[in-house]
């Protein structure tokens, strides 16, 4: 993937597409007045899927047995997802109880600069008991990555950008890690193992899920958690979904076994280049951690 340029108003593009960046926008701009005639834009609980997941695991201690992770990716808010939709999916996700959340990139597509403020104003709103983690995807470093990563600062989210956080409960520890975009080169899985404790598990935050065949490679990771392909909007029953493309190949929506390793991919509740979700609902991910 090309390194990135600054354009004319600051914002940080692509090299390779910034003429299709602009050109999207304005398709943005022209989708969202439809969507707002035609009140769209209403929040509804039960078009979004709460999907429970249970991990068994050998490798946690007494101290996070049933402990509860909630993960949400690609919002792109300003799309699909507008305000009013991520308040109520802000509302879905506290009303879990989570112990931590877990967001896996994508929080904007084309405009970042219009829905920064939005954006801080939703996931302020977010509650858990230790902590907001996050990383970020492609579309974000497409457009104002540091922007992006000071609206997650300043609402204390911890954003792991190649980095890893401990949660420490009596003598127990669970390690959680992240790598920032694959699609754009920016992910470097040597800074988090220098500060991996491989007496301890962690999970892996990555919002590319491919990049499980390269995690799944290292001992104290039992889960990594990704986004990205939003399921490919599209599924067949039986088949999964026939859309696929680059680093969501191999583990395009839930969950998968990599060596000693689970995968899981959120469907996401955005959406992108199409509006519309068939057999694909969009995904808000309740995994918790059972001791076996």
């Amino acid at each position: 993937m090309d390194m990135k340029e600054n354009s004319d108003d600051g914002k940080e593009y692509s090299k390779q597409a910034p003429n299709s960046i602009v050109a999207k926008s304005k398709i943005q701009n022209i989708m969202n007045n439809t969507r707002d005639k035609l009140h769209r834009g209403n929040f509804k609980e039960d078009e979004y899927e709460i999907v429970p997941i249970i991990l068994k695991t050998n490798m946690i201690g007494d101290s996070f047995d049933n402990y509860k992770i909630v993960q949400v990716s690609d919002i792109h808010l300003g799309q699909w997802i507008n305000k009013n939709k991520l308040d109520g999916v802000v509302s879905l996700i506290n009303n879990l109880n989570p112990d931590i959340i877990a967001l896996t990139g994508d929080y904007v597509s084309y405009e970042a600069k219009k829905y920064l403020d939005e954006l801080s104003e939703c996931l302020g709103k977010l509650q858990s008991a230790d902590g907001i983690f996050s990383v970020l995807g492609n579309h974000d470093h497409w457009t104002m990555p540091k922007e992006i990563s000071k609206v997650m600062e300043n609402v204390g989210i911890v954003n792991l950008n190649n980095d890893v956080y401990t949660i420490e409960k009596n003598e127990d520890k669970l390690q959680i890690a992240g790598v920032d975009s694959i699609t754009v080169g920016q992910d470097d899985i040597n800074k988090v193992l220098k500060k991996i404790d491989n007496d301890f598990p962690a999970i892996m935050l990555a919002h590319e899920p491919d990049f499980a065949d390269t995690t799944s490679k290292y001992y104290p990771f039992i889960l990594q958690l990704s986004g990205h392909s939003h399921g490919g909007q599209l599924t067949i029953p039986k088949l999964g979904s026939p859309i696929r493309g680059k680093n969501f190949l191999k583990y395009p929506s839930g969950a998968y076994k990599v060596n000693n390793m689970i995968q899981y991919t959120n469907r996401g509740i955005g959406t992108n280049a199409f509006w519309y979700r068939i057999n694909c609902p969009p995904e808000i991910t309740e995994i918790k951690l059972k001791k076996v």
